[in-house]
């Protein structure tokens, strides 16, 4: 596969979901490999697990499902995001069989299948959007490295990664904006202040990227865009700033913080700034702090359903050493975007003894559902011996024994903010878990890997065998965490 893979190869052959031991599917994902069906007609897997054809019917139901997507922080592990020194090819299965995969075509119209005729996303079923007239995969964005790091964006079901940047450059951080035809991203000098923010048509054309603005003096990092009705940026250290998708005035809406996030209207935003937690700007008034929340709250996260704010904390104030740099140990708490009350513990950190110290925990990369339902989260386990960590899975943390390095959890959370029930393993030794828009599949990297697995809304299992970008060209990157996250095309 060459660097610079033609985009049309993004829209290619579906890397086909397993089904059960002697089926022909278990679901219309299992049935996208038979072609293209005849013109008003879809492949369904009838009751005895075989593909069919079937009339698509003429006036599909809207889809009563949301999107949402939001910010996180640094990544799990020693902050330079090791991926516990896994092998990127051995995911386990939580405890499910592949065989119960999430039926994603029994919501009310997601029912048309990929390269069917759609009028609106809502028409089509779970991974895909409606796109020139056709149902079509949805794009996923990351940031990757062939020797140069790159912005990278692929089909989640057909692994193949094209490159955003311009002429082979350098570039990073891509970011989709609303409605999911256009895509923002860092090029040029990527780790320092004369970095451009560009932006470019979804599906690419041959057209140069559109630059924005430059860093000017600080580097452009934490940058978010969907669900906004501007772009935002962190500008170095130095506060965060703003500027429409078309360019023009550059804004400066803060002169501190970091960790940029976008409510579901487009205009209210959240942050968190050093010392003094998380801020809330509502209605265009100026930035508050969220009442309730601990001066040591970070990296929020809107719910696009419900009104409540996800973060991480660490009221305790407790750090440990990955070698020289201390990590906070931060639990995750969620709180009304209204503020007041006692935060919410969502998961918090553990420790269980071992020869000379212990095997502890702490939660990272947080991420809502876009229905608001579930949060998905890394625990960390590192040993500890005095104040010294390591990252399990990695040499010098064998006292670790079973425990794995990173770990992604879901978590079932009510209206109020409150855990519901226990968390579901998601993937062992995996980070950076995100939510597609139509809420049924997750993406998370594993060892350099892009991958994406089906999950059940109902019971948060995985479900069906998870589809692996192979990293033949480009390694996935997270060692900056949240900046490093997958991000989903909006559905819409």
């Amino acid at each position: 596969m060459t660097k610079r893979a033609v985009w049309g190869a993004l829209f290619g052959a579906l890397t086909m979901l397993a089904t059960g031991c002697g089926d022909e599917c278990v679901d219309q994902f299992d049935c996208r490999d038979k072609g293209t069906p005849p013109a008003g007609q879809s492949y369904v897997c009838n009751a005895d697990n075989k593909c069919e054809l079937r009339a698509i019917p003429t006036e599909p139901e809207e889809d009563a499902g949301t999107g949402g997507e939001t910010d996180a922080g640094s990544d799990a592990g020693t902050g330079g995001g090791t991926d516990a020194g896994t092998d990127a090819g051995t995911e386990a299965d939580a405890g499910t069989d592949a065989g119960t995969e999430v039926d994603a075509g029994t919501d009310a119209g997601m029912n048309v299948a990929k390269g069917d005729a759609c009028t609106a996303s809502s028409d089509c079923m779970a991974g895909l959007r409606c796109e020139a007239a056709t149902c079509q995969s949805l794009l996923i964005a990351v940031t990757g490295n062939d020797g140069g790091t790159r912005a990278l964006v692929t089909a989640y079901d057909v692994p193949g990664m094209t490159s955003l940047s311009a002429d082979g450059g350098l570039s990073a951080y891509p970011r989709f904006g609303p409605g999911g035809t256009q895509v923002a991203f860092v090029q040029g000098d990527v780790t320092g202040a004369a970095g451009e923010l560009a932006v470019r048509p979804v599906p690419l054309t041959a057209a140069e990227p559109n630059v924005l603005t430059t860093g000017g003096t600080a580097r452009i990092r934490y940058m978010e865009w969907e669900p906004g009705n501007l772009i935002a940026w962190v500008r170095g250290s130095t506060g965060i700033s703003t500027i429409a998708p078309t360019g023009g005035t550059i804004t400066s809406i803060t002169n501190s913080g970091t960790f940029p996030d976008w409510a579901a209207n487009g205009t209210d935003y959240a942050y968190s700034a050093a010392g003094t937690g998380i801020y809330v700007s509502t209605g265009g008034a100026a930035p508050a702090v969220l009442a309730g929340s601990p001066t040591s709250g970070e990296q929020p996260h809107f719910n696009r359903v419900t009104s409540q704010l996800l973060f991480l904390a660490n009221p305790e104030g407790t750090t440990v050493n990955f070698g020289t740099e201390a990590t906070q140990v931060l639990k995750l708490y969620s709180l009304p975007v209204t503020g007041g009350g006692d935060p919410k513990l969502l998961a918090g950190t553990s420790s269980r003894p071992v020869t000379g110290g212990s095997v502890d925990s702490y939660i990272a990369n947080p991420n809502w559902s876009p229905d608001g339902k579930w949060v998905a989260y890394v625990r960390a386990n590192y040993l500890l011996i005095g104040n010294a960590a390591v990252l399990c899975g990695n040499t010098g943390a064998e006292l670790c024994g079973t425990d794995r390095g990173n770990d992604i959890y879901v978590q079932r959370v009510d209206a109020s903010g409150a855990k519901d029930g226990e968390p579901v393993l998601f993937a062992e030794n995996a980070t950076l878990p995100s939510f597609s828009p139509d809420g049924r599949l997750v993406a998370y990297v594993l060892g350099g890997q892009l991958v994406v697995r089906a999950i059940d809304p109902a019971t948060g299992q995985p479900a069906a065998t998870a589809i692996t970008h192979p990293k033949d060209t480009y390694t996935v990157l997270t060692s900056e965490g949240d900046d490093y996250r997958p991000r989903w095309q909006p559905r819409q």
